[in-house]
């Protein structure tokens, strides 16, 4: 199957009808252009846990960090849904994905699977609105690909390319993942990446030989030399932007103190009353929080 077919098959992929109406809700109340579904939500069709969105809306491309983060909670036929909605516009959306921003964020995100649950269908919208974010995952799906076969080996299986690629990302990346972080990504996602590399380089008329599942991909000293570089570059600027955007979070994160509690919940028992300057002021919340939490625990 073809680049375009696959990323088209994967963006079709079917969701439960809760989180279409999620996406929908969404995608009306920013009068946005689409609503893309990721993680391990979508993998398992689970609605626990937090649900992940990217909503992209119209409008020029964004100056400075993007994209701003916010928490939801919807309650849907007597289930209470939870949600991390990301939020940028499609043009800078367009643009990351296909490698042109110093910011490995999107690619790295949308080589994984996604789902296209929601796109504008006012007028000829609704097929334009298809066809560029069906470009906009090729782009992501090109310029990963590009950078796996100058990060990996000369000679490898699939698998060894993609795994090159994660283990690099995660290294730009301010959270420290445990070890083999990438081996799980591939074995999670096995179907979605079994043909994927291949079909990038067909569809970038890049040459390679393929015997007994090996890849020798034929990329041009030159380049591969030059797409390393870059690379290099890009990798000093992972850190700094992660930074960078936690330290805004704790000023634009709506919703991170309901957040807060509900993860603090989750993970230990303790019920947190979110209450109005707990809302408003997550992180000078967070000590009396979290002696809070300390005591009930103690009791237990």
């Amino acid at each position: 199957m073809s680049l375009t077919g696959r990323v088209e098959t994967a963006l079709d992929r079917q969701v439960d009808p809760a989180i279409s109406a999620f996406a929908a809700r969404l995608g009306n109340e920013a009068r946005a252009k689409a609503v893309l579904f990721y993680g391990s939500n979508l993998r398992t069709g689970s609605l626990e846990g937090v649900l992940d969105f990217y909503v992209l809306t119209y409008g020029e491309p964004e100056r400075g960090l993007w994209p701003t983060v916010s928490y939801r909670e919807w309650d849907h036929d007597g289930q209470t849904l939870r949600a991390k909605i990301a939020t940028m516009t499609f043009a800078k959306f367009a643009y990351a994905a296909g490698g042109q921003s110093r910011d490995s964020t999107i690619w790295a995100r949308f080589v994984q699977p996604s789902a296209l649950v929601w796109c504008d269908d006012a007028g000829d919208e609704g097929l334009s609105c298809r066809e560029d974010v069906r470009d906009a995952i090729e782009g992501a799906v090109a310029t990963a690909a590009r950078l796996a076969v100058a990060l990996g080996p000369q000679s490898g299986s699939e698998e060894d390319y993609w795994r090159a690629l994660f283990r690099e990302t995660y290294k730009a990346e301010l959270r420290v993942e445990k070890p083999g972080r990438e081996d799980s990504i591939l074995e999670l996602n096995a179907a979605h990446f079994d043909g994927l590399l291949p079909a990038a380089l067909d569809s970038a008329q890049t040459s390679y030989k393929r015997e007994d599942g090996i890849l020798t991909p034929a990329m041009p000293a030159d380049r591969k030399e030059r797409l390393q570089k870059k690379w290099s570059r890009a990798r000093r600027w992972g850190k700094p932007l992660n930074i960078a955007r936690l330290l805004r979070a704790t000023r634009t994160f709506e919703g991170a103190g309901r957040y807060a509690a509900w993860k603090i919940e989750r993970h230990t028992g303790v019920k947190v009353e979110v209450t109005s300057w707990r809302e408003r002021h997550p992180v000078l919340a967070a000590p009396g929080v979290l002696w809070k939490v300390w005591r009930a625990k103690r009791q237990t």
